[in-house]
């Protein structure tokens, strides 16, 4: 029994793939899911039946472990990623030590729900592919979203003090960081950057790439040139300054006693 996977029953299907309480099935013909130990159906109901009820894609606590363990991977954010590793490493209590984490730092744990959705919604589609796969139909492709933005939304962004100030905060009032930016003062058509700063508990978000953007977008109105000093120690930052058309004109070295 064919049927195309909407929203609907994409959310439906992942909610009980984390239920591990009930013995679940999906139901081809009235499309929905039944825990074949509490349902409405008449006794006579052959839940063998492969024509009508498959089982869900497969999901238990181990796939739940490794979809912390990849998400903790690619978590930009030192700070937040030892802790969470830490948390993994435990021998009993995880999942929990691994929530109480993420509660202390919403902004990451809005992502953490929105990359748990996007990767056990990729598993729904390819259960549904394979079922395609037995109908001799084409599998449908899965584009997963964009949540790139995702944690900048939490962010609130003021002009500081001065023209070529700006500072974030998180909803709470937190500083999260700020960029600052004078004139050269042999040039007045040169803005130098002197100050780029992201909270520890913030880095990894894109919120540095966001402020310099920031301040570049007000630079371009009024035509300016702008200038940055970057550290050795943070020149991963060098291929955002690139992306922006920065280009490097200078090396400093220095000879300590």
């Amino acid at each position: 029994m064919k049927f195309e996977l909407d929203n609907i029953l994409t959310d439906e299907i992942v909610f009980f793939m984390e239920n591990q309480d009930g013995n679940f099935l999906f139901d081809l013909q009235e499309l929905h899911v039944v825990d074949i130990h509490k349902n409405n159906y008449i006794n006579e109901t052959d839940f063998s039946d492969e024509q009508r009820f498959v089982t869900l894609p497969s999901w238990d606590s181990n796939d739940g472990f490794r979809l912390m363990e990849k998400f903790t991977s690619n978590l930009k954010n030192p700070v937040i990623r030892q802790e969470l590793s830490d948390a993994l490493d435990r021998n009993k209590g995880v999942f929990r030590a691994f929530r109480d984490i993420l509660r202390q730092y919403p902004e990451t744990e809005k992502y953490w729900f929105s990359f748990k959705e996007q990767e056990m919604k990729s598993e729904v589609v390819n259960w549904y592919n394979a079922l395609r796969e037995e109908w001799g139909l084409e599998p449908i492709g899965f584009e997963p979203e964009d949540n790139s933005s995702l944690v900048l939304e939490d962010f609130i962004f003021k002009k500081g003090e001065k023209e070529y100030y700006l500072i974030s905060e998180t909803a709470s009032g937190e500083s999260a960081g700020c960029i600052s930016a004078d004139f050269d003062p042999g040039n007045k058509m040169i803005l130098h950057i002197n100050n780029l700063e992201v909270n520890p508990n913030y880095r990894g978000m894109g919120l540095g790439k966001t402020l310099l953007a920031k301040l570049l977008e007000k630079a371009d109105k009024n035509n300016l040139d702008v200038t940055i000093d970057l550290p050795v120690e943070t020149d991963y930052f060098s291929r955002s300054l690139l992306l922006e058309n920065f280009k490097p004109v200078i090396q400093r070295y220095i000879r300590k006693k």
